[in-house]
């Protein structure tokens, strides 16, 4: 398990990319958890979207939220170097 948790809805916009394996192959420390649901239903329907230490990360198209969840993501392991 890794010091930074990811948290995907797996009905959310940002699973149609392949986020568990691009954050753990850029980011051997983090775990990307995918769940049937996170119970954000309304952002969920309008934005891809993720919870990173359990703070939400989102934004308009898949890409824009993973390039949101690195920086959130390099914010996170900062703490621990």
């Amino acid at each position: 398990m890794g010091i930074v948790i990811v948290d995907v809805c797996s009905a959310n916009l940002i699973a149609t990319i392949d986020i568990e394996e691009i954050i753990e192959r850029e980011f051997p420390e983090v775990a990307v958890l995918m769940n049937s649901c996170l119970s954000q239903c309304g952002l969920c329907a309008n934005s891809a979207y993720a919870h990173v230490n359990g703070k939400i990360i989102h934004g308009k198209t898949p890409e824009q939220c993973l390039d949101r969840i690195r920086d959130e993501i390099r914010k996170e392991l900062a703490v621990y170097a």
